[in-house]
């Protein structure tokens, strides 16, 4: 793949400084906003997967058109792969691009509705990708950011594994000390390079010579 991604630019340099407030808020008073009925449906579809199957969960969360879920799948046999993206387009084109293993679903669906749905259900994944979430850059868009939503509790709540990629070190660095806020301890390095990248954002990154981050976590009980 052709690298000519550019680097984010932001104007913000460093955590923002409503973090803590609005990581505290959100901890504090659970989000009631209603949920959509198409989320409803992906949910009990894919409750209908992997029912009755003894095997580890993984959610691949805007698996865009499904090259994560796809590798997640072969690297990890044993489990079964919960794709997740918001646009149809971006779905539609996995089959055509690659041969699905039987191990994994991809399912349009908002994110924040689906973790709460199986959240309410009990479910409790092995591993949670978040593999280049849209980094929101500017400030004023803190709240879009997966650590600054109204979901990040009951992101936490899910537990298991978690592990973020991004290409802005300020994305990490900002999950992490959210994290920390909740209680969670994180790592933050870099993905092994000598692994095949998992989505095509990261195969673009790394041929444009941009460094890359990931934050791993336990994403299971506070230590608050």
């Amino acid at each position: 793949m052709v690298g000519n991604s550019r680097s984010v630019t932001s104007n913000q340099d460093d955590l923002h400084p409503a973090l803590e407030v609005i990581v505290r808020r959100h901890l504090d008073h659970p989000w009631r906003a209603p949920l959509a009925d198409h989320d409803r449906a992906a949910f009990q579809r894919a409750r209908e997967w992997v029912a009755d199957r003894d095997r580890p969960l993984i959610l691949d969360s805007g698996c865009g058109t499904g090259r994560s879920s796809v590798q997640l799948a072969r690297r990890y046999p044993q489990a079964l792969v919960l794709g997740l993206d918001q646009s149809a387009h971006r779905l539609a084109r996995a089959p055509r691009r690659f041969d699905i293993p039987d191990n994994v679903l991809l399912l349009r669906t908002d994110c924040g509705g689906f973790w709460r749905l199986a959240e309410q259900a009990g479910w409790r994944p092995w591993r949670h990708y978040l593999l280049y979430p849209n980094p929101w850059p500017k400030s004023a868009h803190l709240k879009r950011r997966w650590h600054g939503h109204p979901v990040f509790p009951h992101l936490l709540a899910l537990g298991g594994t978690l592990v973020l990629r991004t290409n802005w070190a300020l994305y990490a660095r900002e999950m992490a000390a959210a994290l920390a806020l909740a209680g969670r301890a994180a790592t933050l390095g870099e993905p092994d390079v000598g692994a095949s990248p998992l989505t095509d954002f990261e195969d673009k990154y790394r041929n444009s010579g941009q460094r890359l981050w990931e934050l791993v976590a336990e994403a299971g009980p506070s230590t608050r």
